[in-house]
């Protein structure tokens, strides 16, 4: 499962210098606007010590974490929807990303531009969020504008779906984002293929300075009030400060966060935010060759989990044998987890839990 963050913002709040600490992709990151034009692309490991401590505890030659993928897609400003500053062709990357990563600034630096003039967080906020739902807008005018014809054809569906969009017509017009429309899954159905923008989850990221770590800021406070209307998740974090720990090999990162009384690191914190709001789950397999871990959408089956490793696998599914890794870890092996009995036959319409290992029995 490829899952896509899109990192978005005005110019200069830090995007790039937090993809760069993502990525090691080494992203341009300067003190003006448009520095970064077409979006960079690093797929990151996801760290899981659960994974680290599977590894010990089998007989792989190989420790393969699943990814995660960032596009570092250039500032916003106002007018993005109407094409300034580039701003169709940033749109369109925002439109191909499955959760958007709105990085905020939340710190002072008199050293460091802010395209606006001065930091105020909710303000930054709405002229990213009030293009998006004005490209949205537009979309959704060109789909009223079709069904309308459809309808005097005489389609009963297109009908229906006129209604929706009408209602979703002025709920944005409103300023208000789509993920925030009232719809049932029927209802959904009458534009969930324009991937409207505002439709998409958001992890707002703020970027505050070290001495406002772990806990933020007033500007932070400010943007997670923002965040539970509308029911989206806040990360705190420091840009500068993961570039650095991003140097550091794990021991001098640990000690790293110790000193400053941080027990995780931005990146691991963003990537679990990122998890939970995409509602997202891990799973893990180990052989001879390697000890891995998979992603997968939470509430999926067996076979669906099987069918991530490859396609046959799904194809031909036969049962899964299911530990968890709690009970992996207190037996301390695969054979351990076996001579107790705990070592679970699992059918085809098992629900895979986060953490779950399992080896697939199939028919090729």
């Amino acid at each position: 499962m490829s899952l896509q963050c899109g990192i978005v913002g005005l110019p200069n709040v830090g995007k790039s210098t937090l993809f760069n600490a993502l990525s090691n992709a080494g992203a341009e990151a300067e003190n003006f606007p448009f520095c970064t034009i077409d979006p960079n692309v690093g797929v990151v490991p996801v760290p899981d010590e659960r994974l680290d401590r599977m590894f010990g505890m089998v007989d792989s030659n190989e420790k393969i974490p699943t990814s995660i993928e960032f596009v570092d897609i250039a500032g916003l400003v106002k007018g993005a929807s109407e094409g300034k500053g580039k701003g169709n062709a940033f749109l369109s990357h925002i439109r191909e990303t499955d959760l958007i990563i709105h990085v905020v600034r939340c710190f002072d630096d008199d050293n460091v531009a802010h395209v606006e003039g001065d930091i105020n967080p909710i303000r930054d906020i709405h002229i990213i969020e009030d293009e998006l739902i004005l490209k949205d807008l537009e979309t959704i005018e060109k789909r009223e504008h079709n069904l309308a014809k459809e309808v005097k054809g005489g389609d009963r569906v297109a009908k229906d779906h006129l209604k929706v969009i009408k209602r979703l017509k002025e709920h944005i017009e409103n300023g208000n984002a789509a993920r925030s429309f009232d719809a049932d899954e029927d209802e959904r159905e009458a534009y969930d293929d324009l991937f409207l923008l505002s439709d998409k989850p958001v992890l707002y990221a703020c970027n505050v300075d070290d001495d406002s770590l772990p806990g933020g800021n007033e500007y932070v406070e400010q943007v997670r009030e923002y965040a539970e209307q509308l029911g989206d998740e806040t990360v705190v974090f420091c840009a500068k400060l993961e570039e650095e720990l991003a140097q550091l090999d794990p021991e001098e990162q640990a000690l790293f966060l110790e000193d400053l009384g941080i027990e995780s690191s931005g990146l691991d914190r963003l990537i679990k935010a990122a998890y939970a709001e995409l509602n997202l789950i891990t799973f893990f397999t180990y052989n001879e060759k390697e000890a891995r871990a998979w992603t997968l959408e939470r509430g999926s089956t067996a076979p669906e989990a099987a069918g991530q490793i490859h396609t046959d696998f799904q194809r031909g599914f036969i049962k899964a044998e299911v530990v968890s890794y709690e009970t992996f870890k207190e037996l301390g092996s695969g054979h351990a987890v076996r001579k107790a009995g705990k070592m679970r036959q699992e059918g085809k319409d098992y629900i895979v839990k986060d953490g779950d290992i399992i080896l697939f029995k199939f028919n090729v």
